[in-house]
């Protein structure tokens, strides 16, 4: 069982920057591969970014890309989201989700966290 909480999120300006963290439960947090997914007002969810449980390899949605870095510390049993440069349409509630397999069908999910970028 891996119990996830999410923290950091906020009100911020367009063009500012937040760091969003995500503390897991449990000893086995290395084996897992952690994601930041978000959903937008009367949208689906959509993923973010990801970094995997071994290597720690990362890939990020085209729209956040070169913007957003995820990155993990095994001994904290914490995943990070750095975001900048944020834009308006970035405003949305944002999961962390753990898995290990594939994240589409993650077994572990935060309660969210709300990102809210002023125009």
């Amino acid at each position: 069982q891996v119990q996830l909480v999410e923290s950091g999120g906020g009100l911020v300006q367009a063009g500012g920057s937040l760091r969003l963290s995500c503390a897991a439960s449990g000893r086995t947090f290395s084996g897992y591969n952690m994601g930041w997914f978000r959903r937008a007002p009367g949208k689906e969810r959509d993923f973010v970014a990801a970094i995997s449980a071994s290597v720690g390899s990362t890939s990020y949605a085209d729209s956040v890309k070169d913007r957003f870095t995820i990155s993990r510390d095994n001994a904290k049993n914490t995943v990070y989201l750095q975001m900048n440069s944020l834009k308006f349409e970035d405003t949305a509630v944002y999961y962390c989700a753990a898995s290990r397999g594939s994240l589409i069908s993650a077994s572990y999910w935060g309660q969210g966290t709300q990102v809210t970028v002023s125009s």
